[in-house]
């Protein structure tokens, strides 16, 4: 998947990312929060800030551990909620997953250059496409 769109809006507070895959027709909207949607947005249209912000700090905290955040999962959606994994492989090869709200795993895979992977399970893009 891609993020292909995001949408921010402060008067009505719904901030929208949209996925889409890479090979395919299917997309399908995430609503997350101001903070995520600002700083998804604010990695993909500016210049790096001199000091870290959250998800800038995620991201060397993962690093400085050892581990390298290898792709980003949305495994489920339930009662009209994503749920999603960080996959992080450690330097002695095994991999951690951990879980996150899809808007923080999705900020996360931006602040990577080049966007870290990004992948939806079939079973939830058979729901909501």
């Amino acid at each position: 998947m891609e993020l292909s769109r995001i949408i921010i809006s402060e008067i009505n507070g719904q901030q929208v990312v949209y996925l889409r895959e890479k090979d395919g027709d299917r997309a399908f909207p995430i609503l997350i929060g101001l903070f995520e949607a600002t700083s998804i947005n604010r990695r993909l249209t500016e210049p790096p800030p001199p000091r870290p912000l959250s998800h800038d700090l995620m991201k060397g905290i993962i690093e400085g551990m050892g581990g390298t955040l290898r792709e980003v999962v949305i495994t489920s959606m339930i009662e009209h909620t994503y749920y999603a994994l960080l996959r992080i492989e450690m330097a002695d090869g095994s991999t951690v997953e951990i879980d996150a709200r899809p808007s923080d795993a999705i900020a996360l895979a931006v602040h990577h250059d080049p966007v870290c992977a990004i992948f939806v399970e079939e079973d939830v893009l058979e729901k909501v496409t």
